[in-house]
């Protein structure tokens, strides 16, 4: 038989039945379980954090590393030469000066010519060719450790001093910190925490741009505990055929300050200092008004007697300019030096300049009437 609606519940239910001790036993249990799980965690996580922090006191000095790269390095200096503007003199000029500085501090030398890159760098311009020439470099001279690319329009003239003595032994100090990566107000600035240890690009500022025209390059070669070459992969990066198809104003230049910007592995391993320690210019920059403070800020780039190098930045892009006359200039300065040095004037097979043809200017009538 089947009602309408279910039965109505009771007004009077059982009173509450108590558990059996029996009943308490698994609860208890499982209270005593997690009370003994939960000690058990807590020590380990304090084992654990314990030994963290013995372990980030004993290799406290290895992480951060010392405040200075002591001692000899194996340091190759990276020269890039264009044969289609440069001259046989020009060449050995450059040469003669680089050869004297490798053998006066036991550095290396690696030569090579844009022509070895023109597959590789086209369409691209030719400037370019300093990447995979540096990557190449680094190919050859796998266990170096430091890689100094400088431009074949410049002239060590300090022949005395070395890198290690001039910028690599005393880095800590020489950091520019806290800076604009790209002048004069570039919202991204160098980081002030950084050490010499985990330094691994060495790169300064002229008043416009980033200098890369020299720069220092740190090589970190495979072991079993290091399968990473971070100078391997900033180059492959700087490289990219995105950077060099995307038609920069200043090329691999504004490419690299791209870089260096927007890529914190980049940054992180950058340091700055100041431009006359190793690319001084043969031309004082003029000064430059700041649009925000309305202040006039000036850039000491020009060379001094002393520095360790002059660079003749864009003397090819001027008809006014004249690289080799530049050159030559300073090139017999640093002879002076090497013989105060060494007590005779260095050999190299350079001859006196060569005179160049003149340009002769035809008045256009007296053309016209020779033509008739």
């Amino acid at each position: 038989m089947h009602f309408a609606l279910p039965p109505r519940k009771t007004s009077h239910p059982p009173p509450y039945a108590r558990g059996t001790a029996s009943g308490t036993v698994p609860y208890k249990r499982r209270k005593q379980l997690q009370v003994i799980s939960y000690a058990i965690l807590g020590v380990l996580t304090f084992y654990l954090f314990l030994r963290l922090i013995l372990y980030a006191i004993s290799t406290g000095d290895a992480e951060d590393g010392a405040s200075s790269i002591e001692g000899h390095q194996d340091i190759v200096l990276v020269t890039v030469f264009d044969n289609q503007t440069m001259s046989e003199d020009y060449i050995k000029i450059v040469k003669a000066n680089r050869d004297d500085y490798a053998a006066r501090h036991g550095y290396k030398n690696f030569y090579t010519n844009t022509s070895t890159y023109f597959d590789l760098v086209h369409p691209s311009p030719i400037s370019w060719a300093m990447v995979p020439a540096l990557r190449h470099a680094l190919t050859e001279h796998s266990s170096s450790t430091f890689f100094w690319f400088l431009t074949a329009d410049a002239l060590i003239t300090n022949p005395a001093v070395s890198l290690e003595t001039h910028i690599l032994g005393p880095l800590e100090s020489l950091m520019l910190k806290d800076v604009p990566v790209v002048p004069p107000d570039s919202v991204i600035h160098t980081f002030s925490h950084l050490k010499p240890s985990r330094t691994h690009l060495v790169m300064s500022q002229d008043a416009d741009n980033l200098a890369h025209t020299s720069f220092i390059l740190r090589n970190t070669p495979f072991t079993p505990t290091t399968t990473d070459n971070w100078a391997h992969y900033f180059l492959d990066a700087w490289f990219d055929p995105l950077y060099r198809a995307y038609l920069f104003q200043k090329a691999e230049n504004h490419a690299l300050e791209h870089l260096v910007q927007w890529h914190p592995t980049i940054l992180a391993k950058l340091v700055l200092i100041e431009q006359r320690l190793f690319n001084s210019y043969n031309f004082a920059s003029p000064p430059v008004r700041d649009q925000v403070t309305g202040k006039t800020q000036s850039h000491d780039s020009m060379w001094q007697e002393g520095d360790l190098v002059v660079n003749f930045k864009g003397c090819r892009e001027s008809e006014k300019r004249d690289c080799e006359a530049e050159m030559r200039h300073y090139f017999s300065l640093w002879e002076k030096e090497v013989e105060r040095l060494d007590g005779e004037r260095p050999e190299h097979q350079v001859g006196p300049p060569k005179p160049k043809p003149q340009q002769v200017k035809v008045n256009k009538g007296k053309q016209m009437e020779a033509n008739n």
